[in-house]
């Protein structure tokens, strides 16, 4: 069984800090990593989005002006040096450049030769202008700006939600009143990442990273082409995850390695809640439900589905016509996304 850093890869408001909440609960055996990567996204001399290239002045007061990919990797080496294994959550997309555009390595993972390095890129000190793109090598068929070679040294797991809910929930916090908290003055559809989550997912099955295990009978009968290393696929839908809780960790935990607890559905003591409110203090305003929550229990009555025209009317009534549109087209340009990767979902 793979013993390597679990990697929870997902996209914004897919319940995923309550799916973390979980696995903090087992502190003596796992170190859990919130959302680290964002970093250098949004921050850093690699940064790839655009969310704060205008505002330097909020990107030297976030604390990670000069956060680089490279960086952000040894600080996840330093998290492991207490033995214990190692549990990462992260948004999928701030591995990839937005849009869609190619992707080539971050400049801080590349090994330069004596005498390279000197101009401005693979020492992670760049001009003012956007940092990207990099002007640095690509390796083929990789949508992300990290190496195969450090991808494979992750167990990755996918935490997928419909956009239907995904999508309105992110879209609140980009307005009055919860955009003064977040910091997130506007929306970006290209934050949606849905898209990215796929072309990652996609590129981990073709290079074996992780692999399909062929079912029989719901009983598993072997993985497929498996190579050294590799590791089962494991999706979770949050919707799933939110009728099933017990069902859906267990089935999770037997997937990754992690010896599963019903105790684990539970934190309301007052470690729980600190170690809550410092791993979160980061991304104020997107994590208050999971901070002030105390356990994860089943749903009591599954989530209804509703028709174009009802979830339109309810979105003009929250969002106004603008917002709702906005959401539709948001919603829709990623629903073919998120059912591809919805047919790999854990089902128990």
């Amino acid at each position: 069984m793979s013993k390597k850093p679990i990697f929870v890869a997902t996209h914004p408001r897919a319940c995923s800090t309550a799916f973390e909440r979980v696995f903090m609960t087992q502190r003596d055996t796992l170190k859990c990593v919130h959302e680290p990567f964002g970093d250098a996204f949004y921050f850093g001399p690699e940064r790839l989005s655009s969310r704060y290239e205008k505002d330097e002045k909020e990107r030297e007061e976030s604390g990670f002006s000069q956060s680089t990919y490279k960086t952000v990797l040894e600080r996840i080496d330093r998290e492991s040096s207490e033995g214990k294994r190692l549990f990462i959550k992260d948004i999928c997309h701030y591995l990839l450049p937005p849009h869609g555009n190619p992707a080539s390595i971050a400049p801080s993972l590349l090994q330069p030769k004596k005498g390279v390095g000197t101009d401005g890129h693979a020492n992670g000190s760049f001009l003012s202008s956007p940092p990207y793109p990099y002007g640095t090598a690509p390796e083929p068929d990789n949508p992300t700006v990290i190496p195969l070679a450090i991808l494979k040294d992750f167990h990755f797991t996918f935490l997928i939600r419909h956009p239907r809910s995904s999508i309105p929930s992110y879209y609140r916090c980009t307005i009055p009143p919860l955009d003064s908290i977040t910091g997130f003055y506007d929306f970006m559809p290209s934050e949606a990442g849905y898209d990215e989550l796929r072309r990652t997912f996609d590129y981990l099955l073709k290079t074996g990273v992780i692999v399909k295990h062929s079912e029989t009978n719901g009983e598993t009968k072997g993985i497929n082409h498996a190579k050294e290393g590799s590791v089962q696929v494991c999706v979770v839908d949050a919707d799933d995850l939110l009728d099933n809780p017990s069902g859906i960790i267990e089935a999770y935990c037997k997937s990754v390695g992690v010896e599963y607890k019903p105790s684990m559905l539970n934190w309301d003591t007052e470690l729980d809640h600190k170690q809550a409110k410092e791993a979160f203090e980061k991304w104020k305003g997107f994590h208050e439900d999971a901070i002030n929550s105390t356990e994860l229990r089943p749903r009591t009555h599954k989530k209804k589905e509703r028709s174009r025209e009802e979830e339109d009317a309810e979105w003009r009534q929250k969002y106004g016509e603008k917002g709702a549109k906005i959401i539709r087209e948001t919603v829709d340009a990623n629903v073919e996304d998120y059912l591809y990767l919805k047919q790999f979902a854990l089902k128990v």
